[in-house]
């Protein structure tokens, strides 16, 4: 017997997608294997790690305990859509770079798309929200510091543009 499929329809950073999914196929799975974005990552499968995070209509979620068919007609953004339209890196993307606030990488993703939910939502976040936005990601390489300087960086070059 085949396991039923279920059409869905999903914005994926500015992009129109549509495909034939299982009920219980995961988020990340279908970006990752079926739409060949990877830079969602996979960690835990268990939504601690944080790697996984896309934001679904602008807010972070675990894309690692969401099913595919739950994103139908929404929008969804991975880490690959926070890149400016000409594909270089976003500010945020940057001041990664420019303080470290990575190392290994594995995080990073999950990270980047945790700080721009909060830029969204806070032009000039105090070090307290940094470190509560992203406090849902583990990271085993940076101490953290880095990432807290980094998006801190962000947001003061996005205050003058």
């Amino acid at each position: 017997m085949s396991e039923a499929l279920y059409t869905i329809e999903v914005e994926v950073s500015g992009r129109k997608h549509s495909g034939s999914v299982p009920a219980r196929l995961s988020l990340v799975d279908w970006l990752r294997e079926e739409l060949r974005l990877t830079g969602t990552h996979i960690g835990c499968e268990h939504g601690i790690c944080g790697a996984c995070s896309v934001l679904l209509d602008g807010e972070p979620v675990r894309s690692c305990l969401m099913y595919a068919v739950q994103a139908n007609g929404h929008r969804v953004t991975t880490v690959e859509g926070l890149a400016k339209s000409d594909g270089s890196m976003s500010v945020l993307q940057d001041s990664f770079c420019e303080m470290h606030g990575l190392q290994c990488g594995y995080c990073t993703p999950g990270m980047l798309i945790a700080s721009q939910a909060l830029l969204d939502t806070h032009s000039d976040p105090s070090e307290e929200q940094i470190r509560d936005a992203i406090g849902g990601n583990l990271c085993r390489c940076t101490g953290y510091q880095q990432i807290v300087d980094a998006v801190r960086l962000a947001a003061a070059r996005m205050k003058t543009r």
